[in-house]
């Protein structure tokens, strides 16, 4: 199997790592990332500029890298469209460092990337993990998991979107399929405003997570120390 691995935290970001590190078990790994940190792109693309595109080296043994001076979305297009010598058979985003559930999905670049794999024709996985976790949770069942959802039957404008929980490995109760987005933002990022001169001020931001969601939706098994596994629809 060919496996494209993204991201939007950037290909020195230690999630890019350790999904490159765990994709291997599943075949052929190439790494293809931002040159720096793009949380937050969505599914932006780079129009009428050029982007570098460097082949670099990366801490996991025997992975091809590429850092490309562009979006997420700009990676898959570049990796898949420009740089792979074949088609890669399946997308995994990730690892991000935050969650992505809830409102935090419509802002994220871990899932735009995902969401161009399938402007491709290609599956795609989108993982995440709150933004204070070790890897103890993914380590134990990002085998499993993957392994399930690769001979699942997903939509094909449909992405998987696993976010593990914020736990001890011993303390997840399990998974959750088809958890539906909470209406919410979880991180209930607001600003507070400093005056700084007389026209200026600086929008400081105030970053609090939720600590109760609604029944049913991804938030709400991740408080639960659950893995939340969603399908998010893409617009083609």
């Amino acid at each position: 199997m060919r496996i494209l691995v993204v991201n939007d935290d950037g290909i020195q970001a230690p999630g890019i790592w350790k999904l490159a590190e765990l994709a291997r078990q599943f075949g052929e790994v190439t790494v293809a990332a931002p040159k720096s940190q793009c949380s937050g792109m969505s599914h932006r693309i780079t129009v009428d500029l050029g982007m570098e595109i460097a082949k670099v080296d990366f801490p996991v043994e025997d992975v091809e890298a590429y850092s490309i001076d562009g979006t997420p979305a700009d990676c898959v297009k570049l990796a898949i469209g420009n740089v792979l010598k074949e088609k890669p058979d399946v997308v995994f985003s990730g690892i991000n460092k935050g969650y992505n559930i809830g409102y935090e999905i419509l802002y994220s670049g871990t899932v735009g990337a995902a969401m161009e794999a399938l402007v491709h024709g290609v599956p795609a996985i989108a993982y995440s993990q709150d933004d204070t976790a070790d890897y103890a949770v993914v380590e134990k069942y990002f085998g499993e998991l993957t392994e399930i959802l690769l001979k699942q039957k997903i939509g094909e404008g449909q992405i998987w979107n696993v976010n593990f929980p914020n736990c001890a490995a011993e303390e997840v109760k399990g998974t959750l399929y088809d958890r539906i987005p909470a209406k919410l933002e979880f991180y209930h990022d607001r600003f507070e405003l400093e005056k700084m001169d007389e026209n200026i001020y600086m929008a400081n931001s105030i970053h609090k997570k939720k600590k109760s969601a609604p029944e049913g939706t991804d938030a709400e098994a991740l408080l639960g120390n659950y893995i939340s596994v969603s399908k998010l629809n893409s617009i083609v």
